[in-house]
Protein backbone atom coordinates (compact mmCIF):
# COMPACT_ATOMS: atom_id res chain seq x y z
CA UNK A 1 0.00 0.00 0.00
CA UNK A 2 1.27 3.46 -0.90
CA UNK A 3 0.98 6.08 2.15
CA UNK A 4 1.59 9.84 2.07
CA UNK A 5 2.11 11.66 5.43
CA UNK A 6 1.44 15.31 6.49
CA UNK A 7 2.49 16.92 9.44
CA UNK A 8 0.83 19.48 10.97
CA UNK A 9 2.93 19.95 14.49
CA UNK A 10 5.65 21.51 15.83
CA UNK A 11 8.41 19.31 17.05
CA UNK A 12 9.03 19.60 19.99
CA UNK A 13 5.89 21.10 21.55
CA UNK A 14 3.59 18.18 20.52
CA UNK A 15 4.06 14.73 20.25
CA UNK A 16 2.41 14.57 16.26
CA UNK A 17 5.94 14.92 14.66
CA UNK A 18 7.85 11.97 16.58
CA UNK A 19 3.93 9.96 16.05
CA UNK A 20 4.83 10.22 12.35
CA UNK A 21 8.26 9.47 12.28
CA UNK A 22 7.71 6.11 14.30
CA UNK A 23 5.00 5.34 12.13
CA UNK A 24 6.54 5.73 8.92
CA UNK A 25 9.70 4.17 10.00
CA UNK A 26 6.72 1.29 10.79
CA UNK A 27 4.96 1.42 7.59
CA UNK A 28 8.42 0.85 5.81
CA UNK A 29 9.14 -2.14 8.19
CA UNK A 30 5.51 -3.36 7.17
CA UNK A 31 6.45 -3.44 3.63
CA UNK A 32 4.45 -0.45 2.49
CA UNK A 33 5.61 2.24 0.52
CA UNK A 34 5.87 5.92 1.36
CA UNK A 35 5.40 8.37 -1.64
CA UNK A 36 5.58 11.99 0.51
CA UNK A 37 5.70 13.17 3.58
CA UNK A 38 4.37 17.37 3.78
CA UNK A 39 4.95 19.28 6.42
CA UNK A 40 2.18 21.93 7.21
CA UNK A 41 1.34 24.80 9.57
CA UNK A 42 3.58 24.48 12.68
CA UNK A 43 5.08 21.07 11.18
CA UNK A 44 7.59 23.18 9.11
CA UNK A 45 9.57 23.81 12.26
CA UNK A 46 10.41 20.20 11.49
CA UNK A 47 12.57 21.68 8.63
CA UNK A 48 14.78 23.83 10.42
CA UNK A 49 18.38 23.13 10.91
CA UNK A 50 18.98 25.82 13.25
CA UNK A 51 17.51 23.99 16.16
CA UNK A 52 19.58 23.10 19.04
CA UNK A 53 17.67 20.42 21.42
CA UNK A 54 19.17 19.42 24.58
CA UNK A 55 22.12 16.92 24.07
CA UNK A 56 19.58 14.35 25.92
CA UNK A 57 16.88 15.18 23.31
CA UNK A 58 16.46 13.73 19.59
CA UNK A 59 17.51 16.25 17.21
CA UNK A 60 14.05 15.84 15.47
CA UNK A 61 15.04 17.82 11.78
CA UNK A 62 18.14 15.90 11.71
CA UNK A 63 15.98 12.65 12.43
CA UNK A 64 13.70 13.54 9.35
CA UNK A 65 17.07 14.22 7.30
CA UNK A 66 18.64 11.03 7.60
CA UNK A 67 15.23 9.01 7.70
CA UNK A 68 14.33 10.71 4.24
CA UNK A 69 18.05 10.25 3.11
CA UNK A 70 18.40 6.50 3.85
CA UNK A 71 15.20 5.76 2.26
CA UNK A 72 14.52 7.62 -0.53
CA UNK A 73 11.92 9.78 0.50
CA UNK A 74 10.43 13.13 -0.16
CA UNK A 75 9.99 15.91 2.64
CA UNK A 76 8.07 18.62 1.51
CA UNK A 77 7.26 21.41 3.05
CA UNK A 78 4.99 24.05 2.77
CA UNK A 79 6.58 27.65 1.31
CA UNK A 80 3.67 29.77 2.24
CA UNK A 81 3.63 28.12 6.06
CA UNK A 82 7.56 28.34 5.91
CA UNK A 83 8.06 31.63 4.77
CA UNK A 84 5.72 32.69 7.37
CA UNK A 85 7.40 30.94 10.20
CA UNK A 86 11.31 32.13 9.26
CA UNK A 87 11.96 28.91 7.41
CA UNK A 88 13.90 29.25 4.16
CA UNK A 89 15.82 27.83 1.46
CA UNK A 90 18.66 29.22 -0.47
CA UNK A 91 16.36 30.21 -3.05
CA UNK A 92 14.19 31.89 -0.78
CA UNK A 93 16.76 33.08 1.42
CA UNK A 94 18.32 35.06 -1.54
CA UNK A 95 14.79 36.67 -3.32
CA UNK A 96 13.84 38.28 0.22
CA UNK A 97 17.74 39.00 1.22
CA UNK A 98 18.00 37.25 4.12
CA UNK A 99 21.93 36.77 4.98
CA UNK A 100 21.10 33.03 5.43
CA UNK A 101 18.89 29.86 5.28
CA UNK A 102 17.97 26.99 7.73
CA UNK A 103 16.23 24.70 6.16
CA UNK A 104 17.81 20.94 6.82
CA UNK A 105 18.72 18.82 4.25
CA UNK A 106 16.70 16.67 2.16
CA UNK A 107 13.75 18.76 2.61
CA UNK A 108 12.15 20.82 -0.05
CA UNK A 109 10.23 24.16 -0.27
CA UNK A 110 6.80 23.82 -2.49
CA UNK A 111 3.15 24.72 -2.78
CA UNK A 112 0.37 23.00 -1.35
CA UNK A 113 -1.14 21.48 -4.29
CA UNK A 114 2.09 19.10 -3.51
CA UNK A 115 0.15 17.80 -0.57
CA UNK A 116 -3.11 17.64 -2.66
CA UNK A 117 -1.03 14.91 -5.66
CA UNK A 118 -0.06 13.17 -2.55
CA UNK A 119 -3.49 12.61 -1.35
CA UNK A 120 -4.54 11.41 -5.23
CA UNK A 121 -1.35 9.27 -5.55
CA UNK A 122 -1.17 7.49 -2.24
CA UNK A 123 -4.02 4.91 -1.10
CA UNK A 124 -3.77 6.72 2.25
CA UNK A 125 -3.28 9.74 3.48
CA UNK A 126 -2.67 9.99 7.07
CA UNK A 127 -2.28 13.36 9.34
CA UNK A 128 -0.58 14.31 12.60
CA UNK A 129 -1.26 16.99 14.38
CA UNK A 130 -3.75 19.50 13.97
Amino acid sequence: MIFSLAVYGSPYTYQSSDSAYQFARELLNQGHEIYRIFFYHDGVYNANRLTIPPQDEINISSRWSSFAGENNIELVVCVASALRRGVLDDSESRRYEKDTHNIEQNFTLSGLGQLIDAGIVSDRLVTFGS
